[in-house]
């Protein structure tokens, strides 16, 4: 050393420079991947349109589960009673109507179907929730399955028990269809119904018991899926055609043909398709015994019905099978589809058509 003052080295200072220089480039990187880290991920906008039911209603006690009522909530307070819902989607909401499912109309069925196609066609929508009471859900299901023009997720779900219930069953089924509604693999799997963790299809599934929660059953074909820790779990698909596969459009409907189902019993006379063809029918349905079977009683009546130019169709009032050709009764075959689903079709099928054989193919294909 000279003077008290140290030689700094060359080769000391390019290897300072090269370390300042690289945590300032590494410093950068680091807060660049945070910020990135830190952007909040956009999640999928599902519309929820309620109606109304028991998923919407009230009753005097947390211990009363019947004789409550009905579409009392709106659907922003169904929308407050889940605040988890936010972290699945972007969640907005709609009220359609706030009745009890027994009051669902044609005139309802009509609305709702044109709000759900026009939400679907804009395109920052992932998908439609449906609040519905269970009572006549599977129709309404099966309807939006047959009219819905979107391969985006429609669900529909309700609860058997009222918000008021000490263990109401309500807020787990609207997570879990808002869930469904904003999953990709929803996509193209036609018209859902979820409750009670199960995933089932609009054309197959239907309610089975007038109390208990697990009440929706798919008796033919199986569940579609169901839900596990909030994920959706998919191991089925519908291959009768729906949605966009069909040629039924209500956008320009303003009321649906009346269609009328009929119930068979022990010493089942003819009055009732007498009445349903003097009240304007253009269609019944036959809730046949067995498979589809008719009384002799009635096919007098029936064969006025169709003389008359009225569609009938047999079905059966059973659970759950198919309907086979019989040359000993009256009417088209209505596949396996239970009477109130069959109505809806043939409804639908009328506003196409009143040519039987056209028909007849309808229910084989949807």
């Amino acid at each position: 050393m000279k003077d008290g003052h140290a030689k700094t080295s060359p080769c000391r200072s390019l290897v300072c420079g090269l370390l300042i220089f690289g945590s300032i480039l590494g410093g950068s990187a680091i807060a660049q991947t945070q910020t990135q880290a830190s952007t909040p991920v956009s999640l999928p906008h599902v519309v929820v349109l309620a109606t109304g039911g028991t998923i919407a209603g009230t009753a005097a006690n947390e211990t009363q589960s019947t004789g409550y009522k009905p579409g009392v909530l709106t659907a922003d307070a169904l929308l407050k009673s889940v605040p988890s819902l936010g972290k699945v989607a972007q969640v907005s909401s709609e009220q359609v109507a706030n009745v009890g499912s027994e009051n669902v109309t044609n005139a309802i069925l009509l609305k709702l179907a044109k709000r759900v196609n026009q939400l679907l066609a804009q395109p920052d929508i992932a998908g439609v929730v449906i609040t519905h009471g269970t009572d006549t859900l599977e129709e309404t299901a099966y309807f939006l399955n047959l009219v819905v023009k979107s391969d985006k997720p429609v669900v529909l779900t309700g609860s058997m028990r009222p918000s008021t219930a000490i263990s109401a069953d309500g807020p787990s089924n609207l997570l879990q269809a808002v869930t469904v509604a904003a999953s990709p693999t929803a996509r193209g799997r036609g018209v859902m119904i979820v409750l009670n963790d199960r995933i089932g299809s609009a054309r197959y599934t239907t309610k089975t018991n007038a109390n208990t929660l697990d009440t929706f059953q798919s008796p033919d074909d199986g569940y579609l899926g169901t839900l596990i820790d909030n994920v959706p779990h998919f191991e089925t698909a519908v291959t009768k055609l729906q949605t966009t596969q069909t040629p039924f459009d209500v956008s320009r409907l303003d009321s649906l043909p009346e269609v009328d189902i009929v119930y068979g019993h022990q010493n089942d006379g003819g009055y009732m398709y007498d009445a349903a063809v003097a009240h304007g029918a253009r269609g019944i349905v036959v809730a046949g015994v067995g498979a589809g079977s008719e009384s002799l009683l009635t096919l007098p009546s029936i064969k006025k019905a169709i003389d008359k130019g009225v569609i009938v169709v047999r079905s059966s009032r059973a659970a759950s099978g198919y309907i086979p050709e019989d040359p000993a009764y009256l009417g088209l075959l209505g596949d396996n589809l239970d009477p109130q689903k069959a109505r809806i079709l043939l409804m639908l099928a009328l506003t196409v058509t009143n040519e039987p054989n056209r028909v007849q193919e309808m229910f084989h294909q949807f």
